[in-house]
């Protein structure tokens, strides 16, 4: 069966095939580990990993490398202002290192709880300094880089085109060129290779160029090109790494090898808050551990992210998760359902079935229609184990772990809230219901949610 993904170098979806007829090479962009990841940044890695399973559901092997950027990565994209991690270092008054581990471990506690699969190579962009070191002095022998007095940057005049993902007109954009920038540069969109180092910089390399460090876009270029060669099949990342960050690589491997890095580039869409951007700059962010505390499944998170293709915006509320909690719930129910059944299914009917999942997945990750499938297999009158194998079959991309029951945190309930529910059970024994919705008011003022079940008084933090 042919599989197609949207390029957005070539801006249109097309068919698949790999360089190498067995192995698929991807390269993603990994997190800069200097404060915690946010839902927003997890849905980018939740896309990676259906990728992942939908090329292995096809077939395919895979050599996956992700970066981690633990110096480079100025506090703005546009590669202005200071390091992040020297940032949040002093901010935390700790090491860059320091920092860089705790952050690191943060991330892969993330991903282990929503079930996404580490890449087979995880690059730190510490480790290597010295084929970073040698791409930029390549570049500069072939005449796509040169030095001021505060860094090497790259010389985009040099290029026929730039840039090649975004598309956007330079010439249209002088008017409103950062203001901000190294006089020196000879272009505003020349970019930082390398950057020399203040005297009091903590983190700093020796180099031809003094004691200096990495810019942050030829770690990705440098580690790509060690560990998947010239070019491979597959890069990935978030949309906001397109216009600054993915352009520059694509630059950087231009003037390297003379070669596009990736044949295909896929990125996944922003997660909005409420309807508007979710970033750490806004302060309108959620951590992965704030659905836990709220007493979700973290694969709660992951079944939401499937609501919406990875290329469209999805926005997130507390009710959307809240539904998708209970379907969930209604997924694992029925695989058990189907489990214990003992009708059987005709060939045909599950070969279908398979077959429309199958093209849904293969038409660029189309994971709302795959799940329009699963419930339809799930929803079957006809309870059958073959329907549950089925559904196991289905789960090696969803990556639900549709035989496990729900994972569920303990709410820890402050003294006050559970005598306000004790309050509320003797007004709801004296039948003042006046009273009773008057302390649900009062407790759902205080962070909780409550609901009464014939099994008795479930409570939520909200």
């Amino acid at each position: 069966m042919e599989l197609y993904f949207y390029n957005t170098l070539t801006k249109k979806k097309e068919i698949f095939n790999s360089i190498d007829e067995k192995q698929v090479k991807i390269y993603s962009c990994g997190p800069t580990v200097y404060k915690d990841a946010t839902i927003g940044n997890m849905r980018t890695n939740l896309f990676q990993d259906i990728l992942r399973r939908v090329l292995r559901y096809n077939g395919y092997t895979l050599k996956h490398v992700m970066n981690i950027t633990d110096v480079g990565h100025l506090v703005s994209d546009g590669d202005e202002g200071e390091d992040k991690m020297l940032k949040s270092a002093r901010e935390e008054k700790k090491t860059p290192i320091e920092i860089a581990e705790y952050y690191t471990n943060l991330f892969f506690k993330d991903l282990e709880d929503l079930n996404v699969e580490t890449p087979e190579i995880v690059c730190k962009a510490t480790d290597h300094i010295q084929e970073m070191l040698e791409y930029v002095k390549k570049l500069i022998q072939k005449g796509y880089a040169y030095e001021t007095s505060t860094a090497i940057y790259f010389d985009i005049s040099k290029l026929d085109q730039y840039p090649i993902l975004s598309n956007v007109n330079l010439e249209e954009q002088k008017a409103g060129a950062r203001v901000d920038v190294d006089t020196e540069k000879r272009s505003p969109y020349d970019f930082a290779l390398w950057i020399k180092a203040p005297e009091n910089h903590l983190m700093k390399w020796d180099s031809p160029w003094g004691a200096s460090y990495p810019g942050w876009h030829i770690e990705c270029s440098a580690m790509g090109q060690k560990y998947l060669g010239e070019q491979f099949d597959i890069h990935t990342g978030g949309i906001d790494l397109i216009p600054t960050h993915h352009e520059n690589e694509i630059a950087q491997s231009m003037g390297n090898c003379g070669k596009i890095p990736a044949r295909f580039w896929l990125h996944g869409e922003y997660l909005l808050m409420d309807g508007g951007k979710m970033s750490k700059s806004l302060g309108n962010v959620y951590l992965l551990k704030d659905l836990i505390q709220k007493g979700y499944d973290p694969l709660v998170y992951r079944l939401f992210s499937f609501s919406s293709h990875y290329r469209n915006k999805l926005n997130f509320t507390w009710e959307g998760i809240e539904a998708t909690s209970k379907s969930l719930e209604r997924l694992k129910m029925g695989y058990q359902s189907h489990l214990k059944g003992k009708e059987v299914v005709g060939k045909a009917e599950i070969e279908e079935m398979e077959n429309r999942f199958h093209q849904a997945i293969n038409d660029d990750l189309n994971m709302p229609l795959a799940m329009g499938v699963v419930w339809e297999v799930v929803k079957q009158e006809k309870k059958s184990p073959q329907w549950a194998e089925l559904l196991a079959q289905f789960d090696s991309v969803l990556g639900l772990k549709i035989k496990e029951p729900m994972k569920k945190e303990a709410v820890e309930i402050p003294k006050e809230i559970l005598d306000l529910l004790e309050q509320r059970k003797e007004a709801r024994a004296n039948k003042d219901w006046n009273q009773s919705d008057e302390l649900r008011d009062l407790i759902a003022s205080k962070g909780y949610q409550i609901k009464d079940t014939k099994d008795g008084v479930e409570i939520k933090k909200i």
